[in-house]
């Protein structure tokens, strides 16, 4: 028998709608950091997660332990996929977001270069001006098909992920994605302003894990 939402609310069990949830939202394992739409036309196919910080985030970690090819890492909005092809010890960050088991969901992964820009679009923790060359985004909801101004995302709202709150990405740090750009190098992104660019593979940065759920 399926409870009505009164009954639901009633009895204290999570009646949150999986397609409105607010930003920063506690849910599924984490926090809700915005839609990504799969079919790149602005309609959410999956609501992205965010690991909380403490368990779902490191300070140095190497994208791979050799500048070689890895092949399955092409998605730019895909990082589950990505992550399937390099969960193993020569992947270091990939491998720390497989690894993890995060209330109940062992589903983590390490978030393509689309889907961390969509975290940082609604969860900047700063007020710092934003590069203007970086924004474009096919597959964020709604589709952003112009750059950043230097005010545009704001910082976030949401207090817990403001610059000095407990889930905050590092500002001034670059955050691994698991978007390869060659055999040498890999694709970042900074949380300082938004800009992303590439990094020899065998550097240490910044990760977070994600994971998503379907609509």
């Amino acid at each position: 028998m399926r409870l009505s939402q009164g009954l639901r609310a009633a009895a204290g069990l999570d009646i949150l709608d999986p397609a409105n949830l607010p930003i920063g939202q506690f849910y599924q394992g984490g926090y809700f950091a915005g839609y990504i739409s799969h079919t790149a036309n602005s309609t959410a196919t999956h609501g992205l997660i965010v690991a909380p910080k403490e368990t779902g985030e490191s300070s140095s970690l190497q994208w791979k332990t050799t500048t070689t090819t890895t092949s399955g890492t092409d998605s730019e909005y895909d990082g589950a996929a990505n992550t399937a092809s390099m969960s193993d010890a020569n992947h270091p960050a990939a491998n720390f977001c497989a690894g993890l088991t995060i209330g109940g969901y062992s589903d983590w992964y390490l978030p393509a270069i689309f889907e961390i820009d969509i975290a940082y679009f609604n969860l900047k923790p700063t007020t710092t001006s934003n590069n203007t060359d970086s924004g474009e985004n096919p597959y964020s909801v709604p589709e952003r098909t112009v750059e950043y101004t230097a005010g545009n995302p704001t910082q976030t709202s949401v207090s817990i992920f403001q610059s000095g709150g407990s889930q905050a990405f590092v500002s001034a740090s670059e955050y691994w994605t698991s978007l390869q750009a060659d055999a040498t190098f890999s694709y970042f992104i900074s949380f300082d302003d938004g800009s992303y660019d590439v990094e020899t593979k065998t550097t240490s940065l910044y990760v977070r894990a994600f994971r998503k759920f379907a609509l």
